[in-house]
């Protein structure tokens, strides 16, 4: 036990001594007895040895599920991580790193990140990134703040982003008084006719997922050119490994590019914590929410890392915030900076082929040798909808069955599936051969 905390009965002795008190109980003597929780009303189990206690964690662990083979994402994806990102992001000085307030103090940390910014801005071809925040749907979230002004509160979503991007947009945009209108998308993608109809003069901003929500690829650069006629913004929520191989978000018109990073060297983890990217274009840098990380030099000329321009929830421009976002996710934030660097341009853009020659491997298999059809005929990176007479459940069920965690079911006849890099030809052949047996 460390020294500065009081465990011994002379320890508490003397701090008692130091108050005047005789007991602890005098600490409380000012309060009602009716709010006080007495010893016997803990209701608690009694107390457990370490191996009794790893013996009932390990049980209770024992009822997970898991599945030898997965082909599902709709959000969270599993790639191959380098053992190093592991190893790297684990040193105790990244691992117990908290927020860098003394820039003197977190040159190695504020370093980090602001080569993580890097990063992202190569990916988006974007001109300035913030620090990260909380996940995909929030940085979606907050990028339409970013867009809105007194006179423009109406935002543009297709029906093809994902829902749990739209549920949260719809959170913040009520809060902030936004109208959020949902775009038809029949044939799984947004049309332009269906755009132009929906422009206003109160539309502050367009937000598309690229790939989108089915797995499709949006013809991003013809909508927010149609959007800009109109002066309207455009955002694009991509995947990071898709967008090593699909034009960039600066290329097809978009001024703010945000995703969700877990692709980017995080494993699945039950769902989080994953990592939200955001970038823009420099004339919106000051509307960035959260933390910016820059490069500046002491006053001995040397290369110094700062947080800069903050107008953050902390500081004396707080009224000048565009969001009340409070921290960043520096860690998972470092996690991509070594995965990337690991990888590399050409690293990530095999990764991305890898991705793109399963997804449509599978794809056709299950199309030629099953009783699934393609619901959408439009190209696709790594996620595509399938139809099938056979009810969803029956055909995962079937998989669950042989330890293989199929796609998501989107509804009674639809499955979203997904297929990685790490997703073999010999495994996608059984999961065709298994689907057969169900629909032939």
């Amino acid at each position: 036990m460390s020294d500065y905390i009081a465990s011994s009965p002379e320890e508490l002795q003397a701090m008692l001594d130091s108050l005047g008190l005789k007991d602890l109980d005098e600490l409380t003597d000012h309060l009602p007895p009716a709010v006080l929780l007495q010893e016997d009303g803990w209701d608690l189990p009694s107390g457990m040895s370490e191996f009794e206690a790893l013996a009932k964690i390990k049980k209770m662990a024992s009822h997970n599920r898991l599945y030898e083979d997965l082909y599902r994402g709709a959000g969270a994806y599993r790639h191959y991580i380098p053992s190093l990102v592991h190893a790297l992001a684990g040193r105790s000085e990244f691992l117990t790193a908290y927020t860098p307030y003394q820039a003197e103090m977190s040159q190695g940390l504020l370093q980090s990140i602001f080569e993580y910014q890097t990063m992202i801005c190569e990916l988006t071809g974007m001109d300035v990134s913030n620090a990260s925040v909380y996940d995909g749907a929030t940085a979606a979230a907050e990028a339409l703040l970013m867009c809105r002004d007194p006179k423009h509160r109406r935002v543009l979503v297709p029906s093809s982003v994902h829902p749990q991007i739209l549920q949260v947009i719809r959170t913040y945009g009520e809060a902030y008084g936004m109208e959020i209108a949902v775009l038809d998308c029949p044939n799984g993608v947004l049309e332009e006719a269906v755009l132009r109809e929906a422009l206003s003069e109160d539309t502050a901003c367009l937000l598309l997922q690229q790939p989108n929500y089915f797995g499709l690829i949006e013809d991003a650069q013809t909508l927010f050119a149609a959007a800009a006629e109109k002066k309207v913004k455009g955002i694009l929520h991509i995947n990071p490994i898709a967008a090593a191989l699909l034009p960039s978000a600066k290329e097809v018109g978009a001024v703010i590019a945000v995703g969700e990073g877990q692709p980017l060297g995080m494993p699945l983890n039950f769902g989080g914590p994953y990592l939200g990217f955001m970038a823009s274009v420099s004339s919106l840098m000051r509307k960035l929410p959260g933390r910016i990380v820059g490069q500046s030099t002491d006053h001995q000329g040397r290369r110094a890392y700062v947080l800069t321009l903050q107008a953050r929830e902390q500081h004396i421009r707080r009224e000048k915030a565009s969001s009340s976002i409070c921290s960043n996710q520096a860690l998972c934030a470092l996690r991509a900076a070594i995965y990337c660097s690991a990888m590399g341009t050409e690293g990530i853009e095999q990764v991305a082929t890898h991705c793109i020659s399963n997804a449509h491997y599978l794809a056709e298999q299950l199309c030629q040798k099953t009783a699934l059809k393609l619901k959408y005929t439009g190209e696709f990176f790594h996620e595509f909808v399938t139809v099938s007479d056979v009810p969803s459940r029956v055909l995962l069920k079937h998989l669950e069955d042989h330890d293989i965690l199929g796609g998501l079911p989107l509804n009674d006849h639809e499955i979203l599936w997904c297929a990685t890099e790490v997703n073999n030809k010999e495994n996608m052949d059984h999961l065709v051969e298994l689907i057969g047996e169900v629909a032939a």
